[in-house]
């Protein structure tokens, strides 16, 4: 198989990144909409990675760095192209970034029900951490 073309994302990008996510990722989050994808890119210009095969979005990842923590976000890669190293190559684009910017740890956010996703996570060198909850409120209605 051809190795992927990694890249960031841009704001040409954005549309045709949500619907992958429709196709491609688990769940939903309230910032899942062209607004708050926008404002992620705008703010962070190399956050969003892409992975494309012969032109086609074939898999996401959310690289982002605060300054302190590495965080991991909407790994996905499109049903029919699993099992064929596209993860892994967004998950290395993704570490070398953090690597770059003075990371030393990345967490991910990983539903719970996602029993599929966990064993790619296992696979990439990724552990649970059980004695950390995430708790979470909305800031908009």
């Amino acid at each position: 198989m051809t190795a992927p073309r990694i890249r960031a994302a841009g704001p040409e990008d954005l549309d045709t990144v949500l619907a992958f996510w429709k196709t491609a990722a688990e769940g939903t989050s309230i910032s899942d909409d062209r607004d708050g994808v926008e404002r992620l890119v705008a703010r962070d210009p190399q956050a969003l990675i892409l992975a494309e095969l012969d032109g086609d979005l074939v898999g996401t990842v959310i690289a982002g760095f605060d300054g302190w923590r590495c965080h991991l976000y909407r790994l996905a890669v499109h049903p029919g192209r699993r099992r064929q190293g596209i993860a892994s190559a967004l998950l290395a684009a993704a570490e070398e970034r953090f690597v770059r910017l003075g990371g030393r740890r990345a967490d991910a956010m990983v539903l719970t029900r996602n029993e599929t996703a966990h064993h790619a996570w296992r696979a990439a060198g990724y552990t649970p951490e059980e004695k950390w909850r995430r708790w979470v409120k909305p800031l908009t209605e």
